[in-house]
């Protein structure tokens, strides 16, 4: 699903990771892992495009596809999905308008098809019901307003109406309550044609997860993994 080979990233200067040598299987629960610092979020970032990280040398070659130099919109389209930490707030863009916009671009660069509202409506009403996701938080503007597990819940819904091939959960369980912990547990799980890569602290999410492989980072560098 995706191969990193021999990359090194460096942010104003400043080396965040060297030589990281990591692949991510099809339909893996790949668990990253580290203390504070130790550069997980850094990889996470760059594996989805963050253009303020530059990479100094290697490649990532996603699904037999080299993104080294794609762009983050590229990647995403190309079926690589970021849950990150701090997700921005965007004030009049409602999550059902953001939503219905991500959906139409994906399926029209998947299937070369435009996404009928209906198809569209459809897809969100399952997911909806089955994240537990109020009617009204789909006509608030994206994450203001909304709590830590709610902007998770919103995160879920985003990940299952996008279905990409990579997931990278960057500490999902990270300011929500252990229902949420549990349903993003289920979740993943349940979308058994979706490889996880993801960045967790807390053993008893880790244990809910069931990681089928772990990486360990320590001062930018691979320790075990």
């Amino acid at each position: 699903m995706l191969k990193i080979q021999n990359l090194s990233v460096s942010l104003d200067g400043k080396n965040l990771l060297a030589d990281i040598n990591m692949t991510v299987k099809a339909g893996a629960r790949h668990l990253l892992c580290g203390h504070n610092g130790s550069g997980k979020s850094t990889l996470a970032a760059t594996i989805a495009g963050a253009p303020e990280y530059k990479i100094d040398s290697g490649r990532m070659i996603f699904q037999d596809r080299d993104i080294t130099t794609e762009t983050a919109t590229a990647r995403a389209l190309a079926g690589i999905f970021l849950g990150a930490q701090n997700v921005p707030e965007i004030p009049g863009l409602t999550w059902l308008s953001f939503l219905k916009h991500s959906a139409a671009a994906h399926a029209h660069f998947q299937t070369g098809r435009d996404l009928s509202m209906g198809e569209f409506l459809q897809r969100l009403e399952s997911a909806r019901e089955r994240l537990n996701i109020p009617k009204q938080w789909l006509n608030r503007s994206v994450n203001v307003g909304f709590s830590g597990g709610e902007r998770k819940r919103m995160m879920l819904l985003r990940l299952i109406m996008t279905a990409p091939a990579l997931a990278v959960l960057d500490e999902p369980d990270s300011g929500a309550d252990m229902e949420t912990q549990h349903l993003i547990a289920d979740i993943i799980h349940e979308m058994s044609d979706t490889a996880f890569l993801f960045i967790s602290h807390q053993d008893a999410f880790t244990s809910m997860v069931g990681p089928t492989d772990t990486t360990q980072l320590s001062h930018g560098k691979i320790v075990s993994g």
